[in-house]
């Protein structure tokens, strides 16, 4: 019996080590909560929650929030700092949100999820069923708001991380499995969500470059190849690791590195809003 390659094995996220890693997720959120307009008597699921900040962002604003997320570990932290009569976290797997009654029951003014489809979408035998999941969730009327990683998305951190695989071992085709995401063109994300029964009203690609984290538990590339990219890394024994992650820091560093020392990322978002419409009268 095979295990699935885009079924995680472990926990990989911890508060700590996403705000070390990854701490501007959160904070580069500004156009996604415009176009989430929250409102007094909203209803909303957060898909993807990770460790609520994101949630923060628009709590206070609106009457009750869902947040859900496959990482117990953010959960729990999401629990702790934002918990409320207003707002619950709970562990989902996010690609079979059709098993959650909570989701199904319907009737939730606003879906949204920020920077966490690229990993709940890589599976494409679940893809258009959590997709599927997020319209029959709606009211009619209801929106689909997203940002998340699109075509090209960090593309020389992926391949250069594809190539140091291969080098340890791994054949291209197990490198290439080993990817935790899903990065759609807006085509192929404009067709999904129109098929579904979605009116796409917003759709668009930003290029944005983003300065890597300097902090505790691993620095710039090094630190966000480790939380990122762990469970890549974890299809090689763990005494080749080190070595994969200083091969694509040795590879990438002048591509990512500018005059004063810093490191960053080629990022490439994919934001959008979607309608479920209202039923015909």
């Amino acid at each position: 019996m095979t295990s699935n390659p885009y079924n995680p094995k472990k926990d990989q996220w911890t508060k700590e080590a996403y705000s070390a890693a990854a701490a501007f997720v959160p904070q580069l959120t500004e156009r996604l909560v415009q176009y989430l307009d929250p409102q007094p008597a909203d209803r909303i699921i957060d898909v993807g929650c990770g460790d609520g900040k994101f949630t923060a962002n628009f709590l206070d604003d609106v009457a009750y929030v869902y947040g859900i997320d496959a990482s117990s570990s953010f959960i729990e932290a999401a629990q702790n700092d934002f918990g409320s009569s207003k707002a619950v976290f709970e562990v989902v797997d996010c690609r079979r949100l059709e098993e959650d009654p909570r989701v199904m029951e319907g009737g939730w003014d606003k879906v949204v999820s920020n920077a966490a489809l690229q990993y709940i979408l890589r599976d494409p035998s679940t893809r258009m069923h959590t997709l599927e999941a997020c319209f029959k969730s709606l009211k009619p009327g209801g929106t689909f708001v997203y940002e998340m990683g699109g075509a090209g998305n960090v593309a020389e951190a992926a391949a250069a991380m594809t190539s140091a695989l291969k080098h340890s071992g791994l054949s291209v085709q197990e490198a290439r499995d080993a990817s935790p995401w899903f990065f759609p063109s807006q085509t192929w994300m404009e067709t999904a969500l129109t098929k579904i029964g979605f009116h796409v009203e917003k759709l668009e690609v930003e290029y944005r470059p983003t300065k890597l984290e300097q902090g505790p538990g691993g620095s710039g590339l090094d630190g966000w190849l480790r939380l990122i990219c762990a469970g890549m890394l974890d299809r090689v024994p763990e005494h080749k690791r080190d070595s994969v992650v200083d091969e694509v820091c040795d590879v990438l560093r002048d591509v990512v590195t500018r005059e004063d020392g810093s490191q960053w990322l080629g990022f490439v978002r994919l934001r959008g809003v979607a309608r479920k419409p209202m039923m015909p009268h």
